[in-house]
C-alpha cells in the first residue's frame, strides 16, 4: 500500500512522508506513530494477489481505520456561515495547529541544518536535500495542495527560507515543473541565502539606506553562498537557484548581470519570490508592504525583471488578494483575506468583523455566493479601527506553508492570526 502520514517530517522516522509499505516492520513503525487514521492512495498501490491476513501486534492492535479518504465535501457558503459556525470553527483551528506544527517542524530542521553548515558542510547538505525531499513529496503526495498563512515573528531567517521554498514550489507545481527541477528549486530556495552566513548581520537584508560599501558587501553573500554550497555537496541545479537569484530577466540584476536566456528556470522562480517575500518583509517594517501592495508593484514595475509566465502563475496562485490581505468589502465592513478563489480572483473568502456578531469570533464569508459583495481596497493594519483589529488580529508578519485538502477544509488558502 502507498500510504501519506499526515505528520510533520520530523515526527516519524522514514525519509519521506509518503511511500509504498514494503515490509512488516514498516507497519510496526507507523503503529508507534499513534495515528488513528493513516492515508493510503489505491492508484500507487500494488495490485494483491490474494487478501492478506490481518497483521496485529503482540497486543493484538490493529492499524486503525486503513481507508482512502474521500474527496471533502463543503456545504453551501450560507451553511458554512450560518448552520455549523462552531463545527467551522473547530475544524480550523485544528487545520491551524497542524499545519504550524509541521512548519515548527521544518523550520527547525532549517536552523540545524544553517548551524551544521559551520561544522560539517557535507551533513548540512545532506540534511537540506533530506528537507526539501520532505517538502517536495508532500506537495506532491496530496490531491489538492494550498497555502496557509501563519503567524511569525520578524527577522527570522529560517521563516524567510520556508516563506521562498513553498510559494516557489507551489508555483512550479502551478507551471508543470519536472519533479528534478523541484527538487532543485526546493534545494536552492532554502540555501539561496546560506552565504549570509559569513557576513556581518548589519548586511544580512538589503536596506535603500546602505553606503556603496554596505551594499557591496552584500552583494557578496551571493559568491560565499556559492562557495559554501560547493562545500555541502548541493547538485548544480541547486548551485544556480543560488548563484542566480538576484538576477533579472532584463539584465539589471546582480552578480553577473545576466539576461533571461542565461537564468534557470528554477532561479527566475526564487528571484521573483525572494522579491516578493522581501516586500512584505523588509528590514524595517514601517516600510512593509502588504501582500496585495507586494503583488501590485511586481505586476506594474516587475514586468520585465521577472519572467513574465512565472509573475502570471504567482498573481494566480495568490490572488488579486492574497491570503493575509487585509480589505474592505463594499459595505464597508473589514475583512481578512483567508483563502483564494483561481476562478475568481476578485472574490475570495474572507474573515469578516461585523459589529452586530459575536467579538469571539470573525464572519467566515465567501464572497463567490455574495453577488452584491465585493471589496472596495485593501489596507494596511493600522488602519483598521480597533474594534476590527481586535477580531480579525492580522498577523504584523506571516508566513506561508503548505496546507493539503486532506488536513485543512479544502480551501485554496487560510490565515491564522495570533500577536506577537
Amino acid at each position: 500500500m502507498f500510504v501519506h502520514l499526515d505528520l510533520g517530517w520530523m515526527s516519524h522516522p522514514f525519509a519521506l512522508s509518503s511511500f509504498r509499505i514494503t515490509d512488516a516492520e514498516q507497519i510496526a513503525t507507523i503503529r508507534s506513530l499513534g495515528l488513528a487514521r493513516v492515508r493510503w492512495s489505491p492508484e500507487k498501490s500494488e495490485a494483491a494477489t490474494s487478501a492478506p491476513a490481518p497483521l496485529v501486534t503482540s497486543k493484538s492492535m490493529r492499524l486503525a481505520d486503513v481507508e482512502p479518504l474521500p474527496p471533502p465535501t463543503l456545504p453551501p457558503p450560507a451553511a458554512r456561515e450560518r448552520g455549523a459556525p462552531a463545527k467551522s470553527v473547530a475544524t480550523r483551528r485544528a487545520a491551524v495547529e497542524l499545519c504550524q506544527r509541521q512548519y515548527g517542524e521544518a523550520a527547525l530542521g532549517w536552523r540545524q541544518a544553517a548551524e551544521q553548515t559551520r561544522h560539517d558542510p557535507q551533513g548540512a547538505g545532506q540534511s537540506l536535500a533530506a528537507l526539501s525531499r520532505a517538502l517536495v513529496d508532500k506537495m506532491l503526495g496530496a490531491r489538492e495542495v494550498s497555502i496557509r498563512v501563519l503567524a511569525e515573528t520578524a527577522g527570522d531567517r529560517a521563516s524567510h527560507a520556508l516563506n521562498v521554498s513553498v510559494i516557489s514550489l507551489l508555483m512550479g507545481r502551478l507551471c508543470g515543473m519536472a519533479e528534478t527541477d523541484l527538487h532543485d528549486v526546493a534545494v536552492g530556495a532554502l540555501s539561496h541565502d546560506i552565504g549570509k552566513l559569513d557576513l556581518p548581520h548589519r548586511v544580512h537584508r538589503p536596506d535603500p539606506d546602505f553606503t556603496s560599501a554596505e551594499t557591496a558587501l552584500y552583494r557578496e553573500h551571493v559568491a560565499h553562498g556559492v562557495a559554501l554550497g560547493r562545500r555541502m555537496g548541493l547538485s548544480p541545479g541547486a548551485l544556480l537557484v543560488i548563484a542566480q537569484h538576484h538576477e533579472h530577466c532584463d539584465g539589471s540584476g546582480f552578480p553577473q548581470g545576466l539576461d533571461a536566456n542565461r537564468i534557470s528556470v528554477a532561479a527566475r522562480a526564487v528571484a521573483l519570490v525572494n522579491r516578493y517575500d522581501n516586500l512584505c518583509h523588509p528590514t524595517q517594517l514601517s516600510r512593509a508592504m502588504t501582500p496585495h501592495e507586494a503583488l501590485s508593484r511586481l505586476f506594474a514595475q516587475g514586468k520585465n525583471q521577472y519572467d513574465a509566465t512565472l509573475l502570471t502563475s504567482l498573481v494566480r496562485m495568490m490572488g488579486v488578494y492574497p491570503p493575509g490581505s487585509v480589505v474592505q468589502l463594499t459595505d464597508d465592513r473589514f475583512a481578512l483575506v483567508d483563502s483564494v478563489n483561481s476562478s475568481r480572483p476578485l472574490k475570495p473568502r474572507v474573515l469578516v468583523h461585523d459589529p452586530r456578531l459575536s467579538r469571539d469570533e470573525p464572519l467566515l464569508l465567501d464572497l463567490e455566493g455574495e453577488p452584491s459583495l465585493g471589496i472596495r481596497r485593501s489596507l494596511s493594519s493600522p488602519q483598521l479601527p480597533r474594534a476590527a483589529m481586535d477580531v480579525l488580529m492580522p498577523p504584523p508578519r506571516v508566513t506561508w506553508y503548505f496546507d493539503t485538502a486532506d488536513e485543512g477544509d479544502a480551501a485554496a488558502a487560510v490565515v491564522a492570526g495570533t500577536r506577537h
